[in-house]
């Protein structure tokens, strides 16, 4: 796991449990924070945990503040899929920008402790009682959210303020994508729209995430490749097997 030891190093996100307001409709805060600076970027109310809303408040965060070297996560939707290295739209897109997406081990909370600890506090002083819509929510989420940030000392950071002690990042958000380069002993495939590669003739599965996209094979045995998109490690190609192995399982047969 990433220790940070600057601002943007590693910003971590999640959900805080869903909750019913006083008009019956259920609030999903999405919260995003830097490890560093605890500096709490934003803690949204969102109808649902679904991609395209998660999307455009990252976009909103990445033109703000730019972009970070990695971003934490739990494994639930929209971060994470049970796909080809868990990717999700979301994390290739991240990817994209350069921007590394670090799992945290299944059922393992404690891995992303510094941003539960804010949930409880934020569960606390801004959920009970529920507002009695998302309006009045989110004035609650973006009060605590100025506490939070400009007038609470934190211990970890000798009692300074997370944003007396967070810069924005160096790194803007861009506006046009580029394509992947990988190194000239690589092999370049296309993932097509049925989510697989041809390779010497037969066909290979890879993921339906990255259909369309162009994926980098590194030689490091007979018959065995590394898988990578972009400069992220996704897996490992067998051709005798024909079968690209996630590299999360691929690391769990690594283990005494």
């Amino acid at each position: 796991m990433i220790t940070p030891s600057a601002p943007n190093d590693l910003w971590t996100a999640d959900f805080k449990g869903h909750f019913r307001l006083r008009n019956s409709v259920y609030c999903y805060p999405l919260t995003v924070a830097d490890q560093f600076s605890r500096f709490l970027f934003t803690c949204r109310g969102l109808h649902s945990t679904e991609h395209d809303g998660v999307r455009r408040e990252f976009e909103r965060l990445f033109r703000e503040y730019g972009l970070p070297a990695a971003i934490r996560t739990d494994n639930g939707g929209p971060f994470a899929s049970t796909g080809l290295a868990r990717l999700s739209r979301l994390s290739v897109w991240w990817i994209k920008l350069g921007i590394h997406p670090e799992l945290t081990e299944l059922a393992s909370p404690q891995q992303n402790s510094v941003h539960e600890r804010m949930h409880r506090t934020l569960k606390a002083e801004a959920t009970r009682p529920p507002a009695a819509n998302g309006v009045i929510q989110q004035r609650k989420f973006n009060r605590f959210r100025t506490i939070y940030n400009d007038e609470r000392p934190h211990e970890a950071l000798n009692l300074e303020t997370p944003a007396s002690v967070y810069t924005s990042s160096t790194r803007p958000y861009p506006q046009h994508i580029a394509g992947p380069e990988y190194p000239g002993h690589f092999e370049v495939r296309c993932v097509s729209t049925n989510s697989g590669i041809r390779w010497d003739s037969q066909w290979i599965n890879v993921s339906s995430i990255l259909a369309g996209e162009y994926v980098g094979l590194e030689p490091v045995d007979d018959g065995k490749w590394l898988v990578y998109f972009y400069g992220y490690l996704i897996g490992r190609l067998n051709e005798r097997r024909r079968y690209v192995e996630s590299i999360f399982a691929a690391r769990e047969h690594e283990r005494p």
